[in-house]
C-alpha cells in the first residue's frame, strides 16, 4: 500500500467538522470487509477505474477475489469451468468482456488461407462457458468442453453445441426480444478468452412451416467472417430446442474447424473493443448480411451468364451440324 501523500486520494472519506481540526479520514482506514463489500457491487468498468484513480484504491481494486464475485456474477457457467492456467479472473474479465475489435482482413485469416495441422498457435482444447437469459432470468447455464485437436474437428465445419436434442421448456412462453446469450469461449492452455456473441439479439428468423424461431447473436469480425451464435425455440410453448455456436463466411457457408481455430485464437489475441459495441453488433451484422446477399446475387448473375453463353455455343454448334447434314 502505498505511503505519504500518495494514500490520500481526491475520493478519500473526509470529516471536515466545518474546519475545527478534525483528522481527515482516508479510504484504508475504513474496515476492509466494508471495503471489500462496496467493491464487489461495482460493475467491471467501475472497478476497473477505480484502481487508476490514485495507488490506494490500485491495490484495492486488484482484489482477486472481488474480481471472481463480479465474473461469477455475470457468467454463472464459470462455476463449473474446470482450473485453467489464465491470470486470474481480472484478466479474464478484460478478455471477455468487451467485444472483439473487427480487425482488418489481413489480420484475421481468411476461410480459404491452409493454416498448418500442426500449428502451435492454435487452442487445441476450447471450454465454452454459455448463458442464455429470458427477462433478465438465467434459464440455462451450461459450460461445454471441446476436443479442438482431432481430425474430425479439424476437417468437419467449426460447430460447437451447448444444447441439442435434449432441449428445456422455459418457465414462460418464448418472447425473442427478451432473450441474451453469453458465449464466452476460453483457451485452456493459455487462459486467453474472448466473447463470442452479441449478447442482444441481432436477427430473428421465424420458420412457418415448422413453428421455430432462431435467434442470433452474431459477432462480426474482419476478414469477412462471424461467429454465429444462435437459440432455436418454440415461442408459443417456451421450448429451448438449440444452442449452438458456429464461423460463417461471406458467403453464408461454414468454415473448417481448422480455419474456424485461427479466427478464434486471432480474436483472443486481438484488441478490444469500448463502449457502445453491443449497440453497434446489430448494425455490423446487418452489413455483412446485405454484403453477402450481394454477392450471392453477383454470383448467381455471373453463373447466369455463363449458362447463357454456353447455351448459346452449343446452340450455334447444333445449327452448323444441321447445316453440314443439309448441304451433304
Amino acid at each position: 500500500m502505498a505511503t505519504g501523500d500518495d494514500r490520500r486520494c481526491p475520493a478519500a472519506f473526509a470529516a471536515d467538522g466545518g474546519g475545527d481540526g478534525e483528522s481527515a479520514t482516508a479510504i484504508e482506514d475504513l474496515p476492509a470487509d466494508v471495503l471489500a463489500l462496496v467493491l464487489r457491487r461495482l460493475d467491471g468498468a467501475s472497478l476497473a477505474a477505480l484502481g487508476c484513480a490514485c495507488a490506494a484504491f490500485r491495490g484495492l481494486a486488484a482484489d482477486p477475489d472481488a474480481w471472481r464475485a463480479l465474473c461469477l456474477a455475470r457468467w454463472p457457467s464459470l462455476r463449473d469451468v474446470p482450473p485453467v492456467d489464465h491470470k486470474g479472473h481480472r484478466q479474464l474479465f478484460a478478455d471477455a468482456f468487451p467485444f472483439p475489435f473487427p480487425a482488418a482482413a489481413a489480420a484475421v485469416p481468411a476461410p480459404s488461407s491452409a493454416v498448418p495441422a500442426g500449428a502451435c498457435s492454435l487452442p487445441t482444447r476450447l471450454v465454452s462457458a454459455v448463458d442464455l437469459y429470458h427477462g433478465g432470468a438465467c434459464i440455462m447455464s451450461r459450460v461445454v468442453e471441446t476436443d479442438a485437436a482431432s481430425g474430425w474437428f479439424l476437417g468437419a465445419p467449426f460447430r460447437v453445441d451447448a444444447l441439442v436434442q435434449e432441449g428445456f421448456s422455459a418457465p414462460k412462453p418464448i418472447t425473442p426480444a427478451d432473450l441474451s446469450l453469453s458465449w464466452v469461449l476460453i483457451d485452456p492452455a493459455t487462459g486467453r478468452a474472448v466473447n463470442a456473441s452479441s449478447r442482444r439479439p441481432v436477427s430473428v428468423d421465424r420458420r412457418w412451416l415448422t413453428g421455430e424461431t432462431v435467434v442470433r447473436f452474431a459477432v462480426v469480425l474482419g476478414g469477412g467472417v462471424a461467429l454465429d451464435a444462435a437459440v432455436t425455440c418454440d415461442e408459443r410453448f417456451g421450448h429451448i430446442t438449440e444452442v449452438s455456436l458456429r464461423i460463417e463466411d461471406g458467403e453464408g457457408g461454414g468454415v473448417s474447424g481448422r480455419d474456424g481455430l485461427a479466427v478464434v485464437a486471432a480474436a483472443m489475441a486481438g484488441a478490444r473493443q469500448g463502449r457502445g459495441a453491443e449497440a453497434a453488433a446489430r448494425l455490423r451484422y446487418e452489413e455483412f448480411v446485405k454484403g453477402r446477399a450481394a454477392r450471392k446475387e453477383r454470383k448467381a448473375r455471373l453463373e447466369g451468364i455463363v449458362d447463357l453463353c454456353c447455351s448459346g455455343v452449343g446452340a450455334a454448334a447444333f445449327l452448323g451440324f444441321l447445316v453440314m447434314l443439309t448441304f451433304r
